[in-house]
């Protein structure tokens, strides 16, 4: 099979010729673009290579073509044009990180220093703007700046919280197309659309990191404690979100059709290590009926897969996502309550389509040997792709400082595992 075709077979719970691999394809199974740095010497000899940072705020490095290459990776990315920080990825300049890693940012990655040598990244490269995000000074990614102003319940408006959401101009969604069609025409590679603003509540957007002067509920806290306090609030939020995102998918499905495989819906965590931090009761209330009109939407408008991201433990909820049109799950953390490999595969495997959970990124890749790298990959990939429906990924990005041994031993684990 070709990338391509290992895709589609494994979306559609087919068994591949080999376990289909993406590293890079989403903002949350990449590599931190230190680690990538060190990963691509090692295996391509490239010394002076400078990595390209494509995500910012959580400094994932862009998997170049010899490299994928090399690793066997099966899936690319259709992103959005604009980062995390409102700037486009154009235009690339060399920059130093704190650990002395060599990379290429855009130039709209606009950072000053405060006295105690932080990093300050100001939004849509306004340096007039008050900055969105901070790196602490020898750290590896950004923290979000709190910049919510003083809530007046009087004047609090859910307009406010809908800035950065609306109707996507028609140059992007032909920039969409145009570069599906190509991943299409030119390349044998599978590809995963991220779709533009639907995640709802997805607390990584929340605080409003691209916009310049954001309004609006846009404290981390005072969000999660809303959901409950001003539940009225949030649901006219998510219904009008919802809106401009189902005709965002309508659009995008005409132009981009079966160019893509797969498309990223919605990033929002609802888990935590010891299990779900929402009540099913609460899910159905919050999610649920604006899940499912999203999931509708691509499923009557496209060919595609639909992928939620979600973190921890979420095993009583995994049914309901189920219920509610989810047609893959990623990261699959099997290190969370409840969220055994087998348990899940058995109970789930006929339905779901696991994108993840391939090593543990919180101790075994970190912290273990090759040998106990080599060994979790070999046992993850013998459970999760029998009969296929599996992905092969960490469970979410590489982070920094992993050893570059163990990378090794990973992608030489899935290469082993070849029927």
């Amino acid at each position: 099979m070709n990338p391509r075709e290992r895709l589609t077979a494994t979306l559609n719970h087919r068994p591949p010729d080999r376990v289909c691999v993406d590293f890079g394809a989403t903002m949350c199974s990449g590599i931190a673009a230190s680690t990538l740095g060190k990963l691509r010497k090692a295996v391509l000899g490239d010394a002076d290579h400078r990595i390209r940072v494509h995500e910012p705020f959580q400094m994932l490095g862009e998997i170049d073509e010899p490299l994928r290459e090399a690793l066997d990776i099966d899936v690319l990315a259709l992103m959005g044009r604009k980062t995390m920080f409102g700037y486009e990825n154009r235009n690339w300049r060399p920059l130093t990180l704190f650990d002395g890693t060599e990379v290429e940012v855009p130039d709209g990655f606009v950072i000053t220093e405060d006295e105690n040598g932080d990093w300050l990244i100001h939004p849509q490269a306004d340096r007039t703007a008050p900055p969105s995000g901070r790196m602490p000074k020898g750290g590896y990614y950004f923290d979000a700046i709190i910049r919510q102003p003083p809530l007046d319940e009087r004047t609090l408006d859910p307009a406010d919280n809908l800035e950065e959401f609306g109707p996507l101009p028609e140059e992007e969604i032909a920039d969409f197309a145009g570069r599906a069609g190509r991943i299409a025409t030119e390349t044998e590679y599978g590809a995963i659309i991220s779709l533009p603003g639907c995640g709802l509540g997805d607390i990584a957007f929340v605080p409003g990191t691209a916009l310049r002067r954001p309004r609006g509920i846009r404290d981390v806290e005072e969000w999660y404690v809303s959901t409950v306090s001003r539940p009225d609030y949030v649901h006219e939020v998510f219904r009008r979100q919802t809106e401009i995102a189902v005709e965002n998918i309508r659009r995008l499905g005409q132009a981009v059709g079966d160019r893509v495989q797969a498309a990223f819906v919605c990033g929002t965590d609802l888990g935590t290590q010891r299990g779900p931090f929402i009540s099913p009761r609460m899910y159905k209330d919050l999610y649920r009926p604006y899940y499912r009109r999203l999931n509708a939407a691509v499923h009557e408008h496209t060919p595609w897969k639909t992928f939620k991201h979600c973190c921890g433990g979420i095993l009583e909820l995994i049914p309901l996502m189920i219920e509610d049109g989810f047609d893959i799950l990623n990261p699959v953390q099997c290190s969370a309550a409840g969220m055994d490999a087998r348990e899940l595969k058995r109970e789930f495997g006929q339905d779901l389509v696991f994108w993840g959970g391939g090593v543990d990124t919180q101790k075994t890749l970190p912290f273990g040997t090759p040998d106990e790298v080599y060994r979790e990959v070999r046992e993850r990939i013998d459970i999760f792709n029998e009969g296929g429906g599996y992905v092969f990924n960490t469970i979410h990005n590489v982070q920094a400082n992993t050893p570059v041994e163990n990378l090794l031993a990973m992608f030489r684990a899935v290469r082993d595992s070849v029927p």
